[in-house]
């Protein structure tokens, strides 16, 4: 359930990515600046929201949380369907025809008005995606063992990498077929289904018809460790509940937020810009075959999280390590194969397909490290605080994420208009070497981070 319901967020996440160039541009007079708007709000309230979800969910249950966010993305994507009827009628005009055929002063009020309708149901869908990975840490907590719950974690985060492969396969053929609108409606949808299955089927493992003695058991094995551990620690012992402000006075938290703010930026720049990468560098648009083969052989690799999941297991399953350990010594191994990004950009220039393996290796990395960053979460917090500080992780995140984002894209304006040089590249591939090389070197100054932050294991007790 949590895996569909990462992937279906992910889905609505990109309808506008891969509808606004070819459909919802000639229809509403937008230039790249009015798209630039709209994806740089959204990452903004995505981010702001996300400090808060965790809260929300914390403090209304994971069932009834999960059904809020979802229900409330959903109904975000299904709004961005109206912004063409909205816009018609500020507009007085009838149809899409006429929009797309105005002039004159027309055309900026269309512009315009449209912009702020997508605006408003971009913040809707934002306010609600913004709970789907606190509820899901938090139940992937509630559900798994410490050992166990960075393969769980990989298992759902890698509804990312099939939502991203399914996006451009599936969205714009809807598009084509049926409209924008009707792409926004079905893939919103689809989460409301969710919601129906997710009600039947989910309840805390204490209270569930489906979890047995023997399991439970099984759920609740660390009691015992983390007691005996609590005895030993000199550990502030806050009283239920925690607050967002006392989150943020716990050295585990900073590690939290170290492990998500640059790591998540490297992610989200492959995600939105390996599509403009093979076409600036290759010169295959995403709508070509080869564009299309390149970008899905990319996360097709990126796949391979859910092998790179289970390697915390076997430390603490087979090695005896604690769960904190396990999982920094396995993130250390993950810090390492972005390493390859440096050779990126050289080894392209032999074929397009080797920095494409590369970024799909980095990928795999990523969502591995990501994985058990959510995870750390749940080592060394309490349940009832486990949304709330992957809230604030998530946040780190999104801000990362716009400035990692904002920064290469200046840089790629910049270096095409002054050709700049750098190590041998000109222009915009010189840009990308730069960026390869703070995205290969990220994870490595992240994880030394969270070390000095967090150098033992040390739990956060209710």
């Amino acid at each position: 359930m949590l895996f569909f319901a990462t992937t279906v967020n992910y889905l609505d996440r990109q309808v506008l990515s891969l509808t606004w160039d070819e459909f919802i541009k000639p229809e509403f007079h937008w230039d790249e600046s009015h798209y630039g708007t709209i994806t740089s709000v959204f990452s903004i309230v995505y981010a702001i929201c996300m400090l808060f979800a965790g809260r929300f969910i914390d403090w209304m249950g994971t069932k009834k949380g999960f059904l809020w966010a979802i229900g409330v993305w959903s109904a975000g994507a299904c709004l961005h369907a109206l912004c063409g009827v909205v816009t018609e009628h500020f507009v007085g005009l009838h149809s899409a025809a006429e929009l797309a055929s105005a002039t004159g002063a027309t055309v900026v009020t269309i512009a315009t008005i449209s912009m702020y309708c997508f605006l408003a149901a971009r913040c809707v869908l934002a306010l609600g995606e913004a709970g789907n990975f606190p509820a899901a840490i938090k139940i992937t907590a509630e559900y798994f063992p410490k050992k166990d719950r960075g393969f769980a974690t990989s298992v759902f985060n890698s509804g990312a990498q099939i939502g991203a492969l399914l996006a451009p396969f599936v969205i714009p053929l809807l598009a084509r077929c049926w409209g924008w609108e009707m792409s926004f409606l079905l893939v919103g949808a689809v989460g409301f289904v969710w919601m129906g299955v997710w009600v039947y089927v989910y309840d805390v493992p204490q209270k569930s018809k489906h979890v047995n003695a023997a399991e439970l058991a099984y759920i609740e094995q660390d009691a015992a460790v983390d007691a005996s551990l609590t005895e030993r620690t000199e550990e502030v012992k806050p009283t239920k509940g925690i607050s967002i402000w006392k989150c943020l006075t716990y050295r585990q938290t900073w590690a939290v937020v170290a492990g998500r703010f640059l790591p998540d930026g490297v992610w989200w720049f492959f995600l939105f810009w390996a599509p403009a990468y093979v076409h600036d560098v290759y010169g295959y648009s995403s709508d070509s075959t080869t564009g299309m083969l390149l970008i899905f052989t990319l996360y097709l690799i990126s796949m391979l999280s859910i092998i790179g999941g289970y390697l915390p297991t076997w430390f603490v399953g087979r090695k005896g390590m604690n769960p904190y350990a396990g999982r920094m010594r396995a993130m250390l191994i993950y810090a390492f194969f972005p390493l390859i990004g440096l050779v990126a950009q050289p080894l392209g220039s032999w074929s397009y397909w080797f920095p494409i393996v590369i970024i799909g290796i980095i990928g795999a990395a990523h969502q591995s490290w990501s994985a058990n960053v959510y995870s750390v979460v749940g080592d060394m917090f309490p349940k009832s605080a486990v949304a709330t500080v992957t809230g604030i992780g998530g946040m780190s995140g999104g801000i990362g994420c716009l400035l990692f984002n904002m920064c290469s894209g200046m840089l790629f304006t910049y270096s095409k208009e002054t050709q700049m040089e750098f190590l041998g590249f000109r222009g915009i591939e010189a840009g990308y070497m730069i960026v390869f090389m703070v995205a290969s070197l990220g994870y490595l100054l992240s994880w030394v981070i969270i070390k000095l932050l967090v150098p033992r294991y040390q739990l956060i007790k209710e």
